[in-house]
């Protein structure tokens, strides 16, 4: 029986995960994503995530690690090459591993789809007519760029003003709630003064504060526009969503998306779903990945 490998490579955490033929995880192990002092000391926790995971599951990788040691790049797939004594891994960024894995695990395993994280930041990993996107250098399904309000009332992380991660990812809805109580100062319980104020408080006092079911509906609002570009750009069957801020606050992120796209959309509206595996899915994935060579259809077993 063969065996398979899969690496979530995140901001905070790594997880590997050693799955048989079928795509079932057998093994797994998971640990912190070292903050340096340079880029191999997050090669070396990726191959030690991969043995940790392979003793697990009594699997004893077949070559060891050579090392190349820089500062400035992080390598990977060498090393885990190295690792494992084989060619064939791949490096996707984590949409691209999202999409590859709902595709894989779905009942359906359709060829039109996309993933659309709304995490920390925005992106969507997407399959068109069976073909995972990527793009000549990588980019393809960077939708958090896409531009969703021309008034370019906040500027993105990119440096450029009205991108759809500007309003709606973890990391910026905080600051949007701030930018729009700095317009209008209204009477909230929101925590807008202090350190801890998070995305967590807009949902939490949403539907009992005033100016926070306001800033939600702002947030639903541009949420809705960002999926409707994405379906009429790349004509999914179904959209499903992660990420921290779908998988806490699911019926007040996908509910109002639904709601409002057949007002917005001309075409065919996909079904929008949760993604079915919650934490998981970037690093279940990777496991497809390696199972199908990178197309996440079921039917190309490598």
């Amino acid at each position: 029986m063969g065996a398979y490998a899969g690496v979530d490579l995140g901001a905070t955490h790594i997880r590997a995960v050693i799955g048989d033929e079928t795509g079932s995880i057998v093994s797994s192990h998971k640990t912190e994503t070292p903050r340096g002092p340079a880029g191999i000391a997050v090669t070396e926790a990726v191959l030690d995530a991969i043995r940790q995971a392979c003793d697990a599951a009594d699997i004893a990788p077949e070559n060891p690690a050579n090392l190349p040691d820089t500062i400035d790049r992080i390598p990977l797939t060498g090393p885990v090459e190295n690792l494992i004594g084989s060619e064939r891994v791949s490096l996707h960024n984590d949409a691209n591993a999202g999409v590859i894995g709902e595709r894989f695990y779905s009942d359906r395993s359709p060829d039109d789809m996309v993933y659309l994280t709304i995490s920390s930041g925005v992106g969507a990993g997407v399959a068109v007519d069976g073909n995972i996107l990527s793009g000549w250098d990588g980019n393809a399904g960077e939708v958090g760029h896409l531009t969703i309000d021309p008034h370019g009332f906040m500027t993105c992380g990119c440096g450029h003003d009205g991108h759809w991660e500007a309003y709606c990812s973890g990391e910026n809805i905080p600051r949007y709630a701030t930018q729009l109580h700095r317009e209008d100062p209204v009477e909230t319980a929101l925590p807008i003064e202090t350190e801890e104020f998070s995305a967590a408080d807009i949902f939490e006092y949403a539907g009992e504060d005033e100016f926070a079911s306001h800033v939600l509906d702002q947030i639903c609002h541009w949420n809705a526009i960002g999926v409707a570009n994405i379906v009429h750009a790349y004509a999914p069957l179904v959209v499903y969503v992660g990420g921290a801020v779908a998988l806490n606050n699911p019926e007040q992120v996908l509910n109002p998306i639904r709601e409002r796209l057949d007002d917005m959309v001309m075409s065919n509206i996909p079904d929008i779903q949760l993604t079915q595996f919650g934490d998981d899915v970037v690093v279940r994935g990777a496991l497809a990945s390696a199972l199908t060579g990178g197309t996440g259809d079921p039917s190309q077993r490598v």
